[in-house]
């Protein structure tokens, strides 16, 4: 018994070693970098190709984190999806520029007016107003890449979860000719806002029918809005997700396929 109970420590200890070790690894893919605009900053974190070779294009990815990971050590926007795309066999599949800023922790990516104090949480996204300082760094951030002779600007994506799906969606109002695919996680948006990208981005929409935190009837309004404005969205409901659908969203198989398949039309 006393055997048993030791090899099962052990084994617990290699675990976190092992688990340890691979977060460390690829979080080293991605280095730490720092936008400055004026008085304003943006911590950042970018993953470069292998060999990567400024006489190349390369696809551009952009992702947006979590309310959960804002803050200012430049680290914990890595916590989900970073994994996705610095994978061996994705990363030499899919060679592109990977890019994850942080939101400070009193910023948000979406313009949103939240009220906290229901379940799931209560959420309006009023138009004609300014972005964000956060998301307006973003958009500094993309168009100082995208002035950059190694990357393709046919191939711009965008993507995020929970906040970082409502930023998906503000991103694509705001900046309708620039991205060609974006995919947007348990996430939500104005519907109104649809029109202005529907026929211009393709997007795919992820979301758990058990979401207790974002209403998933915010992305299913979003999709109507979509299909209304002439779009043709992709649209996932894991009927047995909670908010972190995410999880489901980055094991579909198909997902990057997908992504790095589409040009801007």
């Amino acid at each position: 018994m006393k055997y048993k109970t030791q090899l099962k420590s052990s084994l617990v200890v290699i675990l976190i070693l092992m688990v340890t070790f691979t977060y460390a690894q690829h979080q080293n893919l991605y280095k730490e970098a720092f936008f400055i605009k004026g008085q304003d900053s943006l911590k950042y974190r970018i993953m470069l190709p292998e060999n990567f070779s400024e006489s190349k294009q390369y696809p551009i990815v952009l992702f947006l984190h979590g309310a959960g990971e804002r803050g200012s050590d430049n680290s914990k926007q890595l916590a989900n999806g970073a994994k996705l795309f610095s994978n061996s066999m994705n990363r030499g599949a899919f060679p592109a520029i990977v890019i994850f800023p942080q939101c400070p922790q009193n910023d948000y990516w979406s313009n949103a007016i939240i009220d906290r104090s229901t379940k799931p949480i209560s959420l309006e996204f009023p138009l004609n107003t300014p972005p964000t300082k956060a998301l307006n760094l973003v958009k500094l951030l993309i168009d100082d890449y995208l002035s950059k002779p190694y990357v393709n600007k046919n191939k711009v994506y965008i993507g995020g979860l929970s906040m970082g799906g409502m930023g998906t969606f503000e991103m694509l109002y705001r900046n309708p000719e620039t991205f060609a695919a974006a995919f947007a996680i348990c996430g939500g948006g104005n519907p109104e806002s649809a029109k202005v990208y529907a026929n211009k981005t393709e997007l795919w929409v992820f979301h758990g029918a058990n979401d207790d935190v974002v209403d998933p009837q915010l992305s299913v309004s979003m999709v109507a809005a979509l299909l209304k404005a002439g779009g043709k969205p992709n649209f996932t409901l894991y009927s047995k997700d909670n908010h972190n659908s995410w999880d489901s969203a980055f094991a579909e198989p198909e997902l990057l396929t997908w992504l790095f398949s589409k040009s801007k039309k």
